[in-house]
């Protein structure tokens, strides 16, 4: 008989296993613990772990990001920016980045060839090649540049494509953060510190070899996906498959020989066919009543791509049209409303659905500690959603 786990048991993992029920014991857990903190937009690294530990946070996860260099910033699953340890920034190097590596690269040199302007770049390939050795020298040089120091040093940096030719929206675009971005896709640069302050969106490049001189440990793909592939079924399952693919961006072949290699075991979640880790079908005691305010983007709010168990009918007011989710307000294991940061500092909240007087202080509590914890600091997330930006204006 399939083994069968409902959704309370899923929420009681997810409060557990993601700290947000009790608070994890440094920032290198936080991140372990969700094997990748989601970093597109820079505020939501450090908001997602005040979350998980309730102290200062910001100066941990600096120290631990350009200092002691545990924490890795890097180009991972779905293309898009993760920070993590060491260990799980390998993997995901392996199992994700190297592919995205590939298809990125005949992508530019397919936009070079056919989109240059004021003309086309006649051997795309050896002309990149010879642009990405040429700015990993001047990157080296420096020690570390902004992508316009780069420009400086390498001029071919500023060659340009016609970005959605014949378009409405038609751009023409220097190619500098296509380089940058394949020079990091593969492992040779690096993000190092912000521009500016902690919600700067803009980095200093530095070489790979100087940031961390002993490398990221070098894995074979398949048992690099098999690897990732246990480490988020413990953080995030039981799940669908579906689920997994999702979140790796890998193909349905991939997927069938990662999980191959982890052999779990089929379980009935609630009528939905999905798998969990073979020795860990024991379950989670469920925590006490607990709140969470989460930033957009937070890697619990982003596990998965059904998400019905935990968000409910909630999707329209939280979600921009991409399908980036905005703050959440989180209550015993699942979404019960939207946050947001007024212009004041205020921290200002909605419920969705009635939560009860007890949830109602928990969460007055946790937005009043929050908003203490931002001072001077003001957050607009980068992928605004209808109910934060109803919030954000002030009544």
């Amino acid at each position: 008989m399939t083994p069968k786990i409902d959704v309370r048991q899923r929420r009681a993992r997810l409060a557990v296993r993601h700290h947000l029920a009790t608070p994890a014991a440094s920032v290198h857990a936080v991140a372990d613990a969700v094997v990748a903190l989601h970093a597109t937009d820079p505020s939501t690294v450090h908001l997602s772990t005040w979350a998980r530990i309730k102290g200062d946070g910001v100066t941990e996860l600096e120290n631990a990001l350009y200092e002691e260099r545990a924490l890795i910033r890097l180009l991972g699953m779905r293309r898009t920016v993760f920070v993590a340890g060491r260990e799980n920034a390998a993997l995901v190097q392996a199992a994700c980045s190297a592919d995205i590596a590939k298809k990125q690269r005949r992508l530019l040199e397919q936009h070079l060839g056919r989109q240059g302007h004021p003309e086309n770049v006649p051997d795309p390939e050896r002309w990149l090649a010879e642009v990405e050795d040429a700015t990993e020298r001047a990157l080296k040089a420096r020690g570390s540049a902004t992508a316009q120091q780069l420009a400086e040093d390498e001029p071919r940096l500023k060659q340009q494509l016609i970005m959605a030719a014949g378009k409405p929206y038609e751009a023409i675009a220097n190619v500098n953060s296509r380089v940058l971005f394949q020079l990091a896709v593969d492992g040779r640069i690096v993000r190092g510190r912000p521009r500016g302050s902690w919600i700067s969106s803009q980095h200093y490049w530095a070489p790979m070899a100087d940031w961390l001189p002993q490398g990221l440990t070098e894995w074979d793909a398949d048992e690099a996906r098999a690897e990732l592939a246990r480490k988020w079924l413990y953080a995030y399952g039981p799940a669908p498959i579906a689920d997994l693919r999702w979140w790796t961006g890998w193909t349905a072949g991939q997927t069938k020989k990662a999980l191959a290699a982890v052999q779990p075991i089929e379980v009935d979640l609630d009528g939905v066919p999905g798998v969990v880790l073979a020795d860990d079908l024991e379950p989670v005691a469920e925590p006490e009543l607990w709140v969470a305010l989460l930033p957009s983007l937070d890697p619990t709010s982003m596990g998965w791509i059904e998400r019905d168990w935990y968000l409910g009918p909630h999707r329209a007011p939280l979600f921009d049209g991409t399908g980036n989710i905005g703050p959440t307000v989180w209550a015993g294991g699942r979404i019960v409303g939207g946050w947001a940061q007024r212009a004041d500092g205020e921290v200002v909240h909605h419920f969705l659905e009635d939560v009860g007087a007890d949830v109602e202080r928990a969460v007055e509590v946790e937005a009043n500690h929050l908003a203490g914890w931002f001072g001077e600091v003001r957050v607009t997330p980068r992928m605004r959603t209808p109910l934060e930006r109803r919030l954000a204006q002030r009544s």
